[in-house]
Order: C-alpha cells, then structure tokens, then sequence
C-alpha cells in the first residue's frame, strides 16, 4: 500500500520534534520567473499560465493546480525547482489571479474546471503530464485522471480533499483536539445564538493555526518577495470560495456541500496515484489512509512537521517527495515502452 514515500516520511518523522532551522534571507529554493507565459481560453473566459522548463523533454512535464476554490498558484513557488528535470506549469483557475474574473456563478462547477486542464493542455501541446493537485486542486487531479486516463501520467493528490462529507468530519473532529475553550467557541459560533464577531474570528485562527498554517513556517525568502512584486495577480477570491465552498474549512454552504468524489478512486491506475498529506494537516490522516485503501496500489507520504501548507511550511522536504515521486512513475513508463520495443 504505502512504500518508499511512506518509508521516507517516517525516517524523518523525529525532525518534526525539532525546531526548523532559520532560513537564509536569499535561501536555495526557487521562485523563478516563467520562462513562458500565455493565456488560454476556457469555457467562461481566458486562464493564465506560465511555464518553466522544456516541454519537449523526456521527463514528463508537470502540472500544479492550486487549492481554493478561489485561490492562486503560488502555493507552489518554492516548487519550481522541479522544472531543472521536467517542465513545471502553474497556473490560475478561472477567476483567481492572474486569470479573467467574469464572476459568473454559471462557471463554478466541477467540470468545468476539470475541462479547463484539458484546454491548456492541448494548448501546450502536452500528450501527457503529471497532476499535482491540492486541497480542492487534488478533488481536480482525480477527477481529470478520471477522465483523462491517456493524458494522465500520474495524479498527486495532496491535502486530500476529495470529499466534502468526510472533510467536515474530518475537520470537527480536529475541533476537539484543540483546547476546550477554542472548540466550545467554534461550536457557539455555529448556533442560533452566536458570540460577537471577534471571538470567532479568534477561534477560527486559532484552527489555522493549528492544522493550515503552523507559526514555524519559514519567512518569505527575498526571492518570494520579489517574485510577489513581480507577479500582479489579485489574489484569493473569496466570492468564489464562499459561494462553492462555505464560510470557514469546517463549515460547508456552498455548491460542494454534498460533493463526494471517492467512487473515482476505484476507476484510476492506484499505481499512479500518490497521496501527499502534512503531519498536522486539515486532511486528516486516517481519512487519507481510508482512500489509500480504497486505491489499490497508491502510496502515501506524510510530511513531517507540516500543516495543510506543508508545501510553504516545509518545501525541501515536499520537492524530495515530488522529485522520487515524479522519475520513479518517468522510469517505469520508459521500461514498459522499451519492453513493447516502442
């Protein structure tokens, strides 16, 4: 079920008992400019997209799709580093960003971002690429592999979210792991009868805290900094995040209430799909061990030390992961055509 990113992940496990070392003001992780940037039409509008790295090279490319709904590609900055071996392409779902912003609620659906993948990957010319997903991006990555088989190297489900109903479990049951004032609060803020405005929103950080955004994640290198600068996008949408997801990570209203996409873990290639969760993550861990089992011949690797941003809060150890991730599945696909004599 779970082999060398699992066994990695538990050789490290003991660093997260340790405080992370400071990193240098100008650290060795990337945040590179693209190399390419285009626009892609989709169905409602037009996606930017940018790309670092060749993608006429052996090594299959690369796609990230960031989480939200309503959120930006730079969950994956640090993660460009990966374009020295393959092509990396990032991009902004519509309505986030760098993209178009029709802000129609008609566009907001499921399929229709899984149909946006599929446009900028025939517009790159890609037969087949690699799916890194998160949080919302991986419930994204199952569904086009889903889909898409043909076009689909491999799928990196990471910060599973792939269901809204065992998400909310998942994330009340976290509710009680943390102090019994914080969880009373989160509760009395769900009732008819709520505390004012300011302790919620204190409770609420205190969640995040706790399981999206740990206080020992490393400062924003100069790099990231200027690459923000650079970058011009407009960011987080919180219309679109409220209206297909909910209020907060533990409460869902919006369009994926009743969103449940674990019947296509048994219609993909498990041996191409790898699980990819932090120590402390919103996606808790026993709910992802339930889809491993669900996906046969998937892998699973724990990022020690790290919330549901693990790819900011520990992003040596992310790439690691991704880099044995992505050449094992290149170096299995190129014995199997050497072995057809393609």
């Amino acid at each position: 079920m779970t082999r060398l990113a699992l066994r990695l992940a538990a050789a490290l496990l003991p660093l997260a008992l340790l405080p992370p070392a400071p990193l240098a003001a100008d650290d060795g992780l990337d945040w590179s400019a693209p190399e390419r940037e285009l626009r892609v039409a989709v169905e409602g509008g037009e996606v930017w997209v940018r790309v670092n790295g060749d993608l006429g090279a052996a090594a299959e490319p690369a796609i990230f799709i960031h989480g939200g709904p309503g959120g930006t590609h730079m969950t994956f900055g640090n993660l460009v580093s990966l374009s020295d071996e393959r092509a990396v392409i990032l991009y902004d779902q519509l309505d986030s960003g760098k993209s178009d912003r029709p802000g129609d609620p008609a566009n907001w659906r499921v399929d229709r971002f899984v149909g946006e993948l599929e446009a900028i990957r025939k517009a790159l010319g890609v037969e087949r690429w690699h799916l890194v997903g998160h949080s919302w991006g991986a419930a994204l990555a199952l569904e086009y592999a889903a889909a898409h088989p043909r076009h689909t190297a491999s799928a990196v489900l990471g910060g599973t979210y792939i269901s809204t109903p065992h998400w909310i479990l998942g994330t009340n049951l976290l509710i009680r792991e943390l102090p019994d004032e914080i969880g009373e609060t989160l509760a009395a803020c769900e009732s008819p009868a709520p505390p004012p405005p300011t302790r919620c929103r204190e409770a609420t950080r205190a969640f995040y805290a706790a399981y999206n955004g740990r206080a020992d994640r490393p400062a924003p290198s100069d790099r990231a900094r200027a690459y923000r600068q650079r970058y011009g996008g407009k960011g987080f949408n919180e219309a679109l995040y409220n209206a297909m997801w909910g209020p907060s990570e533990f409460r869902a209203t919006g369009s994926l209430v009743d969103y449940d996409a674990t019947p296509l873990l048994a219609r993909v290639d498990g041996s191409r799909v790898l699980f990819m969760v932090g120590q402390y993550d919103e996606a808790r861990l026993d709910t992802v061990q339930d889809f491993v089992a669900l996906t046969e011949g998937s892998e699973l690797a724990v990022i020690p030390g790290g919330s549901h941003a693990f790819p900011a809060e520990r992003p040596e150890v992310t790439e690691a992961v991704l880099r044995d991730w992505l050449a094992r599945i290149d170096r299995r696909d190129g014995d199997a055509r050497r072995e057809q004599g393609q």
